[in-house]
């Protein structure tokens, strides 16, 4: 399968576009801003226009036999829309990219057996995606993004209080974000769910005092909270299952 439709070529979309080219796919691009196609075309990436939530025919973007989902939209009518329309494409195989704000801080180490937030939107999507039986589904729940110009140094700014010092950090380069997403691909490695997050796991304290400080910032200043809330996000699986070793492991040398 070497045909490849990125709904949302953003941040993670459009880097990982550009790599799936130069292994050799044919790529499909979507973005919801009209000035951003020519940027896409001129990295050699077919682009369109897709907003899920206008109910619009996306036949011609779903020519594809996998589908990589890439948007932080959270419309759910607007998925069950787009699932109906990949029900009658040739999509064979489904990436979804999640988050791991689909679990609580309960103060443990969160694998993907763990219960998530039964509000949460995402589960319900994620859930849309697991069900349909006719395409196989890959959820990925990424940790905190960070990479090229989303620095966690820019973070918490204008002397914003950050909360749970004592709590721990769940961070993930987009570079690992690609790599995982290009190992799915090549081992074929359809209907799981991955937690995907770098193994280090600085107190939040730590991590942000050292950013900070090491690019210029003042020392930030954190909330006293009374109540200690944490979670630690576990990525054995990812590493067990696919064999992978994260490129950024530990956060504070990067």
């Amino acid at each position: 399968m070497k045909d490849v439709s990125i709904l949302g070529c953003g941040w993670l979309g459009k880097p990982l576009a550009i790599s799936l080219l130069d292994e050799g796919f044919k790529v499909k691009g979507s973005t919801t801003s009209e000035e951003k196609l020519e940027l896409l075309e001129d990295n050699g990436i077919e682009s369109y226009i897709v907003n899920i939530s206008e109910f619009e025919e996306f036949d011609t973007f779903l020519g594809s036999d996998i589908l990589i989902i890439a948007i932080t939209s959270k419309d759910i009518d607007g998925f069950e829309n787009l699932i109906s329309q990949i029900e009658e494409s040739s999509i064979q195989k489904v990436i979804f990219i999640s988050s791991t704000s689909v679990y609580g801080r309960i103060n443990k180490v969160m694998t993907e057996e763990d219960a998530v937030l039964k509000n949460h939107p995402l589960v319900e999507i994620e859930n849309l995606f697991k069900e349909n039986t006719f395409f196989e589904t890959t959820i990925v729940r990424f940790a905190g993004l960070f990479g090229d110009v989303r620095q966690p140094c820019n973070w918490f700014k204008n002397r914003r209080k950050i909360p749970q010092p004592k709590g721990f950090v769940n961070m993930i380069h987009k570079e690992d974000c690609i790599e995982i997403i290009h190992t799915i691909i090549d081992q074929n490695c359809w209907g799981e769910t991955f937690n995907a997050c770098s193994n280090h796991h600085p107190t939040r304290r730590e991590f942000y005092s050292l950013v900070k400080l090491s690019n210029g910032f003042e020392l930030p200043e954190f909330e006293n909270n009374e109540v200690y809330q944490w979670k630690i996000i576990s990525s054995k699986k990812v590493q067990e299952v696919l064999g992978y070793t994260f490129i950024h492991d530990d956060l504070l040398a990067f």
